[in-house]
C-alpha cells in the first residue's frame, strides 16, 4: 500500500497524526495485507495503542492488549513522582495496574525495588504479567488490596494507585477510543468519580510503611474533595501538578 494511501486513509478517519500513526503501522505489520488490515481497525476507530499492540511510556515499551486500559501520556507525571520517592530496594505496590505499565517503570528505574502489581481485570492481569514479571514484578488478580500478600502490610514505602476517576455520568463523553475499547471498570469512578479512592485511602495506611507515600491521579476539580479523603484516613495529603501534561496528582504519606 503507498504511503500517501495509508496517510490519507488515517487522515480520513480523523487520526490528527496520520504521518506518525502510519509509520507505526507500517513498522508493525508484516506485509502489505496485514498493514491493511492493521490500518482498517485503525481507521475503525480502535486505539493506536491496540492495533499496534503497544505503547510508548516511560521510556518503555509496554504491551497493550486489545480492551486494556491504555497508559496515558500525563500518567507519566504520576510514576516519575513515584520513581522520585522510591529509594533503592523499595517495596512499591501499583493497584489499578491496568498493563503494570508503572510497576515495569518502577522495576526499571529503582534498583532492586519490590514491585507488586494487582487489577480486577482478568485481560489486564494476562497483559501486565507479560510487563511486569519478565521484570522481576509480581502481579496479582483481584480487587484492590484483597489479592497482596499479607507480609506486605506495614511494608509498602510507594504505593502508586492510578484508580479510575471519571464521574459515572460522563464515561459517555469520554473520546469513543476509551468508552468503547477500554474495560468501563477503569474509567468508571462512581457518581463523584472518587468512589476508588475512598476505598484505597480506607485501607492504604494499614499497607504503608511509617513515611510510605500513596500517589493517585485526579482531575483538577477533584483535588479539594481527594485531599479531605485521604487526610480524614490519617494521611498528610498535598497536590502535585504537571501544567506541560495537564496532569494533577494527589500525594498523601503515613
Amino acid at each position: 500500500m503507498p504511503e500517501q494511501g495509508v496517510v490519507e486513509r488515517l487522515r480520513a478517519a480523523g487520526c490528527v497524526f496520520a504521518e506518525e500513526e502510519a509509520e507505526l503501522l507500517r513498522a508493525a505489520a508484516a506485509g502489505p495485507a496485514e498493514l491493511d488490515v492493521l490500518v482498517e481497525r485503525r481507521a475503525a476507530g480502535l486505539p493506536l495503542e491496540h492495533v499496534v499492540g503497544w505503547a510508548d511510556f516511560g521510556g518503555l515499551r509496554i504491551q497493550v492488549d486489545p480492551g486494556v486500559f491504555v497508559p496515558r501520556r500525563r500518567t507519566e507525571f504520576l510514576v516519575e513522582r513515584a520513581v522520585a520517592a522510591a529509594r533503592p530496594g523499595a517495596v512499591c505496590v501499583d493497584l489499578c495496574c491496568g498493563s503494570g505499565a508503572a510497576a515495569a517503570v518502577l522495576l526499571a528505574r529503582v534498583a532492586g525495588a519490590e514491585v507488586h502489581a494487582a487489577d480486577i481485570e482478568p485481560a489486564s492481569v494476562r497483559c501486565a504479567r507479560r510487563n511486569v514479571e519478565p521484570r522481576g514484578g509480581r502481579v496479582y488478580e483481584g480487587d484492590l488490596f484483597a489479592p497482596l500478600t499479607e507480609e506486605l502490610r506495614g511494608r509498602v514505602e510507594v504505593l502508586v494507585a492510578n484508580v479510575p476517576y471519571v464521574p459515572s455520568d460522563e464515561v459517555g463523553l469520554l473520546p469513543a477510543e476509551a468508552r468503547d475499547h477500554e474495560p468501563l471498570v477503569a474509567l468508571d469512578g462512581g457518581a463523584d468519580g472518587l468512589d476508588v479512592l475512598r476505598r484505597v485511602a480506607a485501607e492504604a495506611p494499614g499497607w504503608l510503611a511509617p513515611g510510605g507515600v500513596l500517589l493517585s491521579e485526579a482531575s483538577e476539580r477533584q483535588c479539594e474533595a481527594a485531599i479531605a479523603i485521604l487526610t480524614s484516613a490519617g494521611l498528610t495529603a498535598r497536590v502535585l501538578v504537571d501544567e506541560d501534561r495537564y496532569a494533577t496528582v494527589v500525594a498523601a504519606t503515613r
